[in-house]
């Protein structure tokens, strides 16, 4: 249970998710006024709320936005969302998973669709890339947590998988069926979690190099500013060379 891994990269390009957090609230919001409709409007008896609170309370969305978010759900007149996960396949080989909560599932299709053609990839059908991947939990902490003796000894006791540190912060793994466990444990003696969500963790990477990281994560970026998007899941492994290049 350790290591140092390129996650960051994959999951996305950290430094531009930080500085667009335009729609961010919107999606957050989205995802707690769902996980509502789904089981009791109470975080403490319903798992699903409770991380999409986390989560919110980790990217610092005000407080009167998550109850209005959550007392939505009771609304007459609400939106209903349904979740929809597309699949298809990046430059150079990667593959891209995305998961959405649309209102309208033609706008959304047509959008991601547009988004790979456009951008170097295709869509392909729904299982196409999935089997590359593992469904796991995932629990990101800040630096400030803790040292990684820290963290590792709280993950350890609190039943996790694994665990990735660097100067970044704190990368959890758990079971999906184990995250609101793990996670809840973990509060006890690190406090709130940055992020709490289920991830598509990539049993193999491909790695990048700088044309077709350039191409990907323009794509990435058109997909993740679609509203309907939640998240973005890729196999892809950019070094911090290729990134460099491209951030200069």
């Amino acid at each position: 249970m350790a290591g140092h891994s390129k996650f960051k990269n994959i999951m996305h390009r950290k430094g531009a998710q930080d500085k667009k957090r335009s729609n961010l609230f919107s999606k957050l919001s989205r995802e707690i006024t769902v996980a509502a409709k789904m089981g009791t409007p109470d975080p403490d008896m319903n798992p699903r709320l409770r991380l999409a609170v986390n989560t919110a309370k980790g990217q610092s969305m005000p407080k009167d936005n998550i109850q209005r978010a959550i007392d939505k759900a009771a609304a007459a007149d609400g939106e209903n969302y349904e979740e929809v996960r597309y699949e298809g396949y990046g430059p150079g080989g990667s593959a891209i998973i995305v998961e959405t909560l649309t209102d309208n599932r033609n706008r959304t299709a047509t959008a991601v669709r547009t988004a790979f053609s456009k951008n170097g990839g295709n869509l392909g059908t729904e299982g196409s890339v999935a089997h590359g991947f593992e469904r796991v939990g995932l629990i990101e902490y800040s630096a400030e947590a803790g040292d990684e003796d820290t963290v590792l000894e709280a993950a350890m006791e609190a039943g996790a998988e694994d665990i990735e540190s660097s100067e970044d912060g704190h990368t959890i793994w758990t079971a999906a069926d184990g995250l609101h466990g793990v996670s809840s444990e973990l509060e006890k003696v690190l406090g709130e979690a940055k992020e709490v969500k289920l991830a598509w963790k990539p049993n193999l990477t491909v790695d990048m190099d700088e044309k077709g990281a350039g191409t990907l994560l323009k794509l990435i970026d058109t997909l993740e500013d679609d509203d309907d998007v939640q998240t973005v899941w890729g196999n892809y492994a950019i070094s911090d060379d290729v990134m460099e290049k491209l951030d200069a």
